[in-house]
């Protein structure tokens, strides 16, 4: 008896194992099947913190897929869980708590508070399938009874001038008890006493007549009593206004327009521009799309094509302007060829435009730039040397572009040189300024000094040696200026040289000047003035010399010494006054062949029915200036051997001579019988006009 009794045991033992095994097979099997669709996209649900609060499952929202009366009729089981961040499971809802009711698909929490906040989920499942999609809850506090900046549960347009009424959304899913409940309105978070165009009539709000001051957020408040608490249920409308559905409302293209013309870069991406006028419909889509030869871009199938959804371009009490652009890949010049149409269609009517393609004329922009990149390179090149090359720049084109005066004068020195008579400025002359312009630059020097004939008037002779050079050139100091001194004269001879016939002068200048006087402050003013620096200028190389050369006349280099020796100076000024005679001659007998109404020359005029003779010699040149007071002072008269032409009432002038040594009243050159040849003085209608003859 006793085996059998256990026998019996262990098959119940057996048989009650195998059907628990069965059933948590069945159960993993269906965990395994349950379908999850994540978090509801369209956000998470917002509840102010003390106030009822309600979950909807999404599962609903989708009819066509499932809905609550036919859930139960399948046997779909709707169960909610919650997740929180303390824990890594779901875990079931206890309904049976008071603030946590379920009625149909919604969860009511009354109240929620902060603690209740996180991710629910809620699941269909019977044995056979199983589907679960989470929520999430967000519990805020509150900022007084009315929170501005509160999410708007619904968006509501109403037309211009036209009625409407608001009522508290989810105030019918609301579960009430049978005792009263109250509802407050708020417009913009204010206590608006609505009156006029506007009525509280039970529940709702109504607007009679809709106008622009009626616009923006409205609050509705709902208070009632469950359980000896009072709860709240708030809930936000956002209210715009529109213009009233009447008129016309065919959709209008505004680009492409029918005169434009796109214009397109082959082998770039385009993109084409659709742009309509969309008046206000209540509660209509309207589309705008893009064709290709008559076929949409998601019947053309060509990757090369793309069409995103149209964008808000503005917004004016519900009338808009949206734009819709077509992308075309690497446009090709088959492309020209296609026929690209915007449209756009509501339930007032449809419209069509064209778009007209042009390709882009070939702009080099790229060797363009490098062409003007490179050009102003070159010119900044080009300033930069410039800049710092500038005097051998000049030198250089001189010496290519140059004429060589030799060849149009008739003068016999390069540049005559002035200079204080003392042991500094001697040797700087001697040693360095003439050794360098002779020997290395090849210029022909005249050195008064040097090169003048002994005897003879020095005034006439040192006048004489500067017309014969094409350059005068100055040597400044504060000796050179001396009362009686030859650089005094050759000064003021340089000055009345520059402003008669325009001679060059140049001034070279050594060290400062203690006390420069008028004479030395009006040869810097006309002259070229060049500055010694001592060492640095001792190169041949340096700036002085370069500046030098570019104000004396043009001279090639490398052309080694003067062919004439300076010293023999004696034989350079009898050529020069061969070459002066010889002049002479030529322009005496053209004057003789053109008469009185022939060209006068300077210091030269001929005399009818006199000859001038001295001693058998007739007159090689008679030289003839003026100088003012100013610069002569009143030291000529009784310095220098001068001959003074002084005009009387009849037109004749009698011819003197003056000497240094010579008192005015014992001139010799009075005596009738004096074998100086006199010579015309030039007419002139000033007095006291200084005018020197040599014959």
């Amino acid at each position: 008896m006793m085996p059998l009794v256990f026998t019996l045991l262990c098959l119940c033992v057996l048989k009650m194992g195998g059907f628990s095994a069965s059933v948590t097979q069945a159960t993993v099997q269906s965990e395994l099947q349950c379908h999850d669709w994540g978090v509801w996209s369209e956000g998470s649900v917002q509840v102010y913190d003390g106030e009822v609060a309600y979950l909807y499952c999404p599962l609903f929202s989708h009819p066509t897929l499932y809905s609550y009366n036919q859930t139960q009729n399948s046997r779909l089981s709707l169960l909610w869980y919650r997740h929180t961040h303390t824990q890594e499971l779901e875990q079931p809802i206890n309904l049976k708590l008071h603030k946590l009711h379920k009625d149909r698909e919604y969860l009511w929490i009354q109240p929620a508070s902060v603690l209740d906040a996180g991710l629910y989920t809620c699941m269909l499942r019977n044995i056979s399938s199983c589907v679960k999609i989470g929520v999430k809850l967000e519990v805020v506090q509150k900022d007084g009874e009315c929170d501005p900046r509160a999410k708007p549960h619904l968006n509501l347009t109403i037309p211009f001038q036209s009625e409407r009424t608001l009522t508290c959304p989810d105030l019918n899913t609301l579960t009430l008890p049978n005792s009263t409940h109250s509802v407050s309105w708020y417009q913009s978070c204010r206590t608006t006493l609505f009156r006029s165009d506007r009525e509280l009539k039970g529940d709702g709000l109504v607007i009679y007549r809709m106008l622009e001051p009626y616009t923006g957020l409205y609050t509705c408040v709902v208070s009632y009593q469950m359980n000896g608490r009072t709860l709240n249920f708030t809930r936000s409308i956002n209210v715009t206004a529109v213009v009233p559905d009447v008129g016309p409302k065919v959709p209008i293209i505004l680009n492409p327009a029918s005169d434009q013309i796109f214009t397109v870069t082959l082998g770039s991406t385009v993109n084409l521009s659709c742009r309509v006028y969309l008046p206000h419909l209540y509660e209509e889509k309207q589309n705008i799309w893009w064709t290709v030869d008559n076929k949409t871009v998601e019947q053309l199938a060509d990757p090369r094509f793309r069409s995103p959804e149209a964008t808000l371009f503005s917004y004016d009490y519900g009338d808009e302007i949206k734009e819709r652009i077509l992308y075309v890949m690497d446009f090709s010049s088959d492309d020209l060829q296609r026929e690209f149409n915007c449209s756009a269609r509501n339930s007032r009517g449809f419209n069509t435009s064209r778009a007209v393609l042009r390709t882009e004329p070939y702009v080099p922009t790229l060797e363009l730039g490098c062409g003007l990149g490179v050009t102003l390179a070159l010119m900044l090149m080009m300033f930069v040397i410039y800049h710092v090359f500038w005097l051998e720049l000049l030198l250089l084109y001189r010496s290519w572009f140059g004429s060589d005066e030799r060849y149009t004068d008739d003068k016999q020195y390069d540049v005559y040189i002035s200079y204080a008579r003392n042991s500094e400025e001697e040797e700087f002359v001697l040693s360095t300024l003439r050794r360098v312009l002779e020997a290395e630059f090849g210029y022909s020097v005249c050195i008064f000094d040097r090169d003048s004939l002994p005897g003879g008037n020095l005034m006439e002779s040192v006048l004489r040696c500067m017309q014969a050079c094409r350059r005068l050139l100055v040597v400044l100091s504060s000796d050179c200026l001396c009362e009686k001194s030859i650089s005094l004269l050759e000064c003021r001879l340089c000055l009345y040289l520059h402003h008669t016939s325009r001679a060059p002068l140049i001034t070279v200048r050594r060290r400062a000047l203690s006390a420069p006087c008028g004479d030395i402050a009006e040869l810097r003013n006309n002259s070229t003035s060049v500055r010694w620096h001592g060492a640095r200028s001792e190169r041949t190389d340096s700036r002085f010399w370069k500046l030098l050369r570019l104000a004396l006349p043009l001279r090639p280099l490398a052309l080694g010494k003067r062919l004439i020796d300076s010293t023999s100076s004696h034989s350079d000024l009898a050529s020069v006054a061969t070459r002066y005679t010889q002049a002479q001659t030529v322009s005496h007998s053209r004057r003789s062949k053109g008469g009185r109404g022939g060209t006068r020359h300077l210091g030269v005029r001929d005399r009818s029915g006199r000859r001038c003779e001295q001693k058998g010699r007739g007159c090689a040149i008679c030289v003839s200036f003026q100088e003012s007071r100013r610069i002569w002072g009143g030291v000529i008269a009784t310095q220098w051997n001068t001959h003074l032409h002084q005009p009387v009432a009849n037109g004749t002038t009698p011819y003197n001579m003056h000497n240094s040594n010579t008192a005015p009243g014992n001139d010799p050159g009075s005596d009738p019988s004096s074998d100086l040849c006199p010579c015309e003085p030039i007419n002139n209608n000033l007095t006291n006009e200084l005018q020197t003859t040599h014959c």
